[in-house]
Order: C-alpha cells, then structure tokens, then sequence
C-alpha cells in the first residue's frame, strides 16, 4: 500500500502556522488581561482575540515559510540576511 507524501512545502507552513498562531493569540491574550480598561470588556475582546489571531496567521505563515527554505536565498542574501534574522 503506497501512501502519498505531503510535499515540504506544506509541512513548513503548517508547522510555521502552530506558532505563529500560539504567539499572536498569547500577546493578544496577555495585552487583553494585563491591560486595565480592557479587562473590564475582557468578554467581548477574548474571541476577538481568537478570532484576528486565526485570521492574521496565515498572511504570516506564507511570508515566514517561504523564507525557511534555503533554496530561495542566494549566496549574497545568505550573508546579508534579511528583517527578521538581522
């Protein structure tokens, strides 16, 4: 029985995607219950939490996945870097 293979692609950006997710819901979370004038709308503001940080998380997966695969770097941005690695 021959299984199909999930294309690496796919695994980077659904890896990429469990993080991104979990960071952008835990600032919002924490912003929300740390913030004194939002704890009291804390009901109202949690699922909008939620809710932007599933909507956000997959303009950020795309961009963060495609720079993880080192056939899109070439020598010279290899030993520049880039915004996020400095």
């Amino acid at each position: 029985m021959e299984t199909e293979k999930i294309p690496t692609d796919i695994w980077l950006k659904v890896m990429c995607a469990l993080m991104i997710n979990a960071v952008l819901f835990g600032v919002g979370i924490i912003t929300v219950l740390s913030v004194p004038t939002f704890v009291d709308q804390a009901k109202y503001l949690i699922p909008v939490v939620i809710v932007a940080s599933f909507a956000i998380t997959p303009f950020l997966c795309g961009f963060i996945a495609r720079r993880m695969r080192i056939r899109n770097w070439t020598a010279d941005q290899w030993r520049e870097g880039d915004l996020i690695s400095g």
